[in-house]
């Protein structure tokens, strides 16, 4: 690495050494070579940087990162002195170094809200169906973001024992608006639709109203039939005042562009065939 570059990262006030930084970020986006090796540098031997040029990086770890960073990222995901371990969970999920999903699962109890929200994100990049028992509790975390990611990274993570966590939160709600668990279990067409569309038939208003947001968001036109009914027939309401015909109205215009949107990405790779 050009010594100067490093220099040039360590010296000098922080705001001229964030700038430096965003230069090098934008040559390495352009593939210069030297450029990733001070990132990369930077990364490797971490303590000896300030953590916001550290932090910065590493949300842009996809431009220059490589394999050599895989013992660095993995140490300072554990280094709660440094305590930059979002950002090393971040670099993780970047570089796709399954290796990290231990010291992931470990940061679910981290004191910090950022550190176990991209816990939870990398866990969803990165886990397999092991890592759903630990993903499970954080649906019934009492922070809000915290259940929207954590339903988020069941639906990447997929499997029978992401939809069965996913699905008893979904029937047995502990939160009034469970949006992320209905936009969640749409991963999983087309097998879960019957199951949605069974739901939409509940003599629970609540149930119908979230299977109907959940059918609108799996774009799938099995799910039409049921969403119409519901739209035409079903004046029944949630306990925080939601009406599941409106839902049912939404749930269609969102699968309708759903289809629009996939049609749309069809036709432009069709003309880039030709």
């Amino acid at each position: 690495m050009n010594s100067a570059d490093a220099r040039r990262l360590q010296d000098g006030d922080l705001r001229t050494r964030e700038e430096y930084l965003r230069l090098l970020l934008v040559r390495a986006d352009d593939g210069d070579a030297s450029a990733k090796e001070a990132l990369c540098a930077l990364v490797r031997d971490y303590p000896d940087y300030h953590r916001a040029l550290y932090s910065r990086a590493l949300n842009r770890a996809a431009v220059f990162g490589d394999d050599t960073l895989k013992a660095p990222l993995l140490e300072s995901l554990a280094d709660t002195r440094y305590n930059c371990q979002a950002w090393a969970a971040m670099g993780c999920a970047a570089l796709g170094f399954r290796e990290a999903v231990p010291g992931l699962i470990a940061m679910l109890d981290h004191s910090q809200q950022m550190a176990r929200e991209q816990a939870v994100i990398a866990l969803g990049t990165l886990g397999d169906e092991s890592v759903v028992p630990a993903l499970t509790p954080v649906l019934r975390d009492s922070i809000g973001g915290m259940r929207e990611r954590a339903a988020e990274a069941l639906g990447l993570i997929g499997g029978d024992a992401a939809l069965a966590a996913l699905w008893d939160e979904f029937e047995h709600r502990r939160y009034f608006r469970i949006g992320y668990i209905a936009s969640a279990l749409a991963t999983f067409t087309p097998d879960v639709i019957p199951r949605l569309c069974e739901a939409a038939d509940s003599d629970d208003p609540d149930q119908r109203y979230w299977a109907a947001v959940a059918l609108g968001s799996t774009g799938d036109d099995r799910a039409v039939p049921t969403l119409e009914r519901l739209m035409a027939h079903d004046r029944g309401s949630t306990v925080f005042d939601g009406m599941v015909s409106v839902a049912a109205k939404k749930g269609l215009r969102t699968l309708r562009r759903i289809q629009a949107a996939i049609a749309a990405r069809s036709q432009m790779s069709g003309r880039l065939r030709c």
